[in-house]
């Protein structure tokens, strides 16, 4: 088996307490592994009403948030469009080797009902995926 070498690292973001989990694991790998860690932002018309200030200002914070847990390379971009499309389009043309993104975990009936992202760019990726609930650092 090949070794792993992830040097390009891609974490979508919603701006979510799922999406902060996501970066701070994102960038703890990031940063052990010497990668580029892009945040990524789909810009679907919900998003972009629910965000308080313009998702582009947004990333440019969370960008600073990446720096200061250690990255040395931190980029962002963003894209129109619906959200797993965006991402799994968007993590195949720029060649990430890792997309690591948080889950709402949502199950039964509302997860039906409002979709999973997450599973939709675990499905449909051919670049892995790690996933990312907003809590997992409390178990350690």
């Amino acid at each position: 088996m090949a070794d792993l070498r992830w040097s390009k690292v891609f974490c979508p973001v919603d701006f979510s307490d799922e999406s902060r989990a996501a970066l701070r694991a994102a960038a703890d790998l990031a940063r052990r592994m010497g990668a580029e860690l892009t945040l990524f932002h789909a810009e679907s018309a919900e998003s972009v009403l629910q965000a308080a200030a313009t998702p582009s200002g947004r990333l440019v914070e969370w960008k600073r948030e990446a720096e200061r847990l250690g990255v040395s390379r931190v980029a962002t971009a963003s894209a129109p469009g619906q959200p797993a499309k965006a991402i799994v389009d968007a993590a195949m043309q720029g060649g990430f080797d890792l997309i690591v993104m948080g889950t709402h975990g949502r199950t039964g009936r509302r997860g039906m009902l409002i979709g999973s992202v997450a599973e939709s760019v675990v499905r449909s990726s051919r670049v892995p995926v790690l996933t990312v609930h907003a809590d997992w650092e409390q178990l350690h």
